[in-house]
C-alpha cells in the first residue's frame, strides 16, 4: 500500500494539493542547495520568496555566523532582499509566498507577519530542528492560528526527511550551533 507523503502536513487551512505539490518541489530544491551554502559559511537554513506566477523574487541563507548578526536568519535575509528588489517595506500587495527549509523561529514569525508575506511553507518542524541540532527555536504559542486570523496561510512538515538529513550532516560536520549562553 502506498503511503500519502503529505499525511503529516501541518496547516491552518483546508489542504490544497496543488499548493503542496508546488511547495514540495521548491523546498526539495532548497534542501538540495543547502550543502553549498553551508560550505560557504552559512547556517543550515535556506529560504526563498516566490510570486503567484512561480517567479523567484529572492533566495537567501542564514548568515548569522558569516555576518556576525543574530538577526540574520534565512527568513529575515530573504524578506530584506525581496523588499530591496521590489522597493518597498510592505510586500502584501505582491501576494508572495515564503518557502523555508525549517519552521520559522519566534523572531522570524514576527518578521514574516510584519512583512506582508501571504503564505508560508516550511520543511522540518521546530521540535525536530531542536532535537537534531540543539538550536533554540523559541516559544510560539498558537502561531498558526494567529497567522490564519491575519490571512497568512501556513503549510508545514513538507518533505522533512531531506531537511533532517541536511541538519544531521551539519551537526556531524561540527557546524556551529549558535545560541546565547544562558545562566539561570
Amino acid at each position: 500500500m502506498t503511503q500519502n507523503k503529505y499525511q503529516n502536513i501541518i496547516t491552518n487551512e483546508e489542504v490544497n494539493q496543488n499548493k503542496l505539490d508546488r511547495a514540495d518541489a521548491i523546498i526539495s530544491e532548497l534542501y538540495h542547495k543547502m550543502p553549498k551554502y553551508i560550505a560557504n559559511g552559512h547556517g543550515p537554513f535556506l529560504a526563498a520568496i516566490y510570486d503567484n506566477d512561480g517567479n523567484l523574487i529572492a533566495e537567501s541563507a542564514n548568515s548569522v555566523l558569516s555576518d556576525k548578526c543574530s538577526n540574520n536568519h534565512a527568513e529575515t535575509n530573504v524578506i530584506r532582499a525581496a523588499e530591496e528588489k521590489l522597493g518597498t517595506h510592505d510586500l502584501s500587495k505582491y501576494n508572495l509566498s515564503l518557502y523555508i527549509t525549517a519552521e520559522p523561529c519566534m523572531m522570524c514569525i514576527g518578521a514574516i507577519m510584519w512583512s506582508g508575506i501571504r503564505a508560508v511553507y516550511y520543511g522540518v518542524p521546530s521540535i525536530t530542528v531542536e532535537k537534531i541540532t540543539g538550536f533554540d527555536e523559541g516559544f510560539k504559542p498558537n502561531w498558526l492560528h494567529e497567522f490564519a486570523t491575519r490571512n497568512i496561510t501556513v503549510y508545514g512538515n513538507i518533505a522533512p526527511e531531506s531537511g533532517e538529513r541536511v541538519l544531521r550532516d551539519y551537526v556531524t560536520n561540527n557546524g556551529t550551533i549558535y545560541k546565547p549562553k544562558r545562566t539561570y
